[in-house]
């Protein structure tokens, strides 16, 4: 359940966007923030619920941390209008629940189960998403791409469909202060889909691989993103010629970008001691996310107008 939490946030937004920005009155710099501030609250406060979660009880700091997600969430529901930075502040103090789960529920699995069932507890786990070491270095930082990917397409895929639709003439343009979309609802479709096949998939193919190679776990992961760039960038090139393709097109690049959730979860935990895992995962999420989603989806909003600009100028 814990991992839908971090998928609902990632998802949420990005399913109203447009209405977000029409009831505040912001550009799309100002909305990209919003993905922004929470990843940078959640990298940052994950090395210090890391820290905790080494020493002291970890259910004692999930439970806080998700109770207190929960109530900065139901504040941000009563957020006015004028009041955009109240916004951004509760979504920053929603980090706090994401950091303390994420670094500790996997720690926590790898504590009760051993080899090839605790990679399909951990399957099972991001179904609903010694330290220093050369393995834990490339899978972070490979891991990286990944998150860096998904930020941005979690939170722009639903507004540049609806853009796409409405350039091509498919859908009238929106003039009215809310207007319904059937994009927001496709693409959360095809991201719960996806996630659940392509750990699946990336796990399944990991287990037949090992037979063959110790190096299977990287090897599946550098396949998944690989395979995952031209169908993404495809699905940009024919976003204006075919909406059916477009769907595809994503459908097939989310799902091997997903098949790396698990098994760099698998990796961190078996190239790490016991006593620094939970360290171990808060490092990691620090940098994946600080070079990856946490920049991603604020740079897209910024650049996404002078594109605009451009296309428009020829």
């Amino acid at each position: 359940m814990l991992p839908l939490l971090l998928i609902q946030l990632l998802c949420l937004p990005p399913g109203v966007l447009p209405d977000i920005e029409h009831y505040f009155g912001i550009d799309d710099g100002k909305s990209g923030l919003l993905q922004t501030v929470f990843i940078c609250s959640y990298m940052f406060l994950a090395p210090f619920f890391g820290y905790l979660g080494d020493r002291y009880n970890r259910k004692y700091i999930m439970s806080f941390g998700i109770a207190f997600w929960s109530l900065v969430t139901l504040a941000s529901s009563y957020t006015p209008k004028e009041h955009f930075w109240a916004l951004l502040l509760t979504r920053g103090l929603v980090g706090v629940g994401e950091a303390s789960y994420s670094t500790i529920a996997p720690t926590i699995i790898a504590d009760l189960y051993v080899k090839g069932k605790r990679t399909n507890m951990l399957s099972v786990f991001y179904f609903a998403i010694p330290v220093g070491s050369y393995s834990f270095v490339l899978s972070t930082f490979g891991f990286t791409a990944v998150a860096f990917v998904t930020g941005s397409l979690a939170l722009w895929a639903p507004t540049f469909l609806l853009r796409a639709a409405i350039f091509s003439g498919e859908k009238a343009p929106c003039v009215e202060g809310h207007c319904s979309s059937s994009e927001s609802l496709i693409f959360g479709i095809i991201t719960c889909v996806t996630g659940v096949l392509g750990v699946a998939s990336g796990v399944q193919a990991s287990r037949q691989l090992r037979t063959r190679t110790p190096r299977a776990d990287p090897l599946v992961c550098a396949a998944g993103l690989l395979l995952s760039a031209p169908f993404l960038y495809l699905a940009i090139v024919f976003a204006e010629a075919s909406t059916i393709a477009t769907y595809v097109f994503i459908f097939l690049g989310e799902t091997f970008l997903s098949m790396n959730w698990a098994i760099v979860a698998d990796i961190l935990l078996y190239v790490v001691v016991p006593t620094r895992r939970s360290t171990a995962e808060a490092l990691q999420i620090v940098i994946s996310h600080l070079l990856g989603d946490a920049g991603s989806p604020y740079m897209i909003g910024v650049v996404r107008p002078c594109t605009h600009t451009h296309t428009h100028t020829h």
